[in-house]
């Protein structure tokens, strides 16, 4: 069976315009019936369409959904996975609703007690996803998914638990570079490791299944640390980003073995 890219367009709301140009770049070649006919769809088509459309609400670019569909053929599989990440973000999106909706009914009985509204119920859904895009596109979806679920599994008592770890921790990575410690330091280091084995207790890091993570990752983040203000300020900003990097880097050498990621 195939379908005519009006029929396309009018199903999933991709303009014609839009799907021509999916074909002239190689992302969703048509079939034509004939060397000169009309572009037309089949079900292979409508599946490979199916997963564009599922990457780019991920915000990914076409040169970058071109290369996951290259490097991933096994289209149900892929889908499943597809299929999880939609689940979480349904339930993210219910979570929000959820939580406004509480929110509007407390200041409908009350609009002057807005004190006595928890503030657990009114940020629910809202509070850690800060990051999901930027997890999402660096480390793909089911990173973020499985962290995200650890996260919610925590509890209460468990997320105040892992947030005051992460704050000894850019304690300790802040005083060692206000004192100037070399990042090859035995003290520097040591607050390395200690970093590693922070990053890895979550699932969802690459190598968290192999205890330790990857060393890509481990100096792609140290990276992004110095690149993005909004993580070097856990560290008192660029200059203690960069002495986080640096001891990172450090570490990296000396804990892998040479192409070891």
């Amino acid at each position: 069976m195939h379908w005519s890219i009006q029929e396309i367009a009018r199903l999933t709301g991709v303009t014609s315009r839009t799907l021509r140009h999916y074909d002239a770049v190689g992302l969703l070649p048509a079939v034509r019936t004939t060397a000169s006919g009309p572009r037309r769809y089949d079900r292979t088509s409508l599946v490979r369409l199916q997963r564009i459309l599922l990457l780019r609400d991920l915000g990914l670019g076409l040169s970058d959904i071109a290369e996951v569909l290259d490097s991933d053929r096994d289209e149900a599989q892929a889908l499943r996975r597809h299929l999880v990440s939609l689940r979480a973000e349904q339930d993210r999106l219910a979570r929000q609703i959820a939580s406004v909706e509480r929110t509007v009914a407390a200041l409908d009985k009350d609009p002057e007690a807005k004190e006595n509204i928890m503030a657990q119920d009114m940020l629910d859904g809202f509070d850690h996803t800060r990051y999901e895009q930027e997890v999402t596109e660096r480390w793909g979806r089911d990173a973020y998914v499985k962290s995200d679920a650890w996260w919610r599994g925590l509890g209460q008592e468990g997320q105040d638990q892992f947030k005051a770890q992460m704050h000894a921790l850019g304690t300790a990575w802040t005083e060692a570079a206000e004192a100037g410690l070399d990042p090859a330091s035995d003290e520097a280091q040591a607050i390395a490791a200690r970093h590693a084995a922070w990053l890895v207790s979550i699932p969802g890091t690459p190598g968290h299944e192999q205890g330790r993570p990857a060393r890509g990752y481990l100096l792609g983040l140290g990276d992004m640390y110095v690149a993005d203000d909004r993580f070097a300020a856990n560290y008192g900003g660029t200059e203690g980003a960069t002495f986080v990097r640096d001891t990172l880097r450090v570490y990296a050498e000396r804990a892998y073995a040479e192409g070891d990621d």
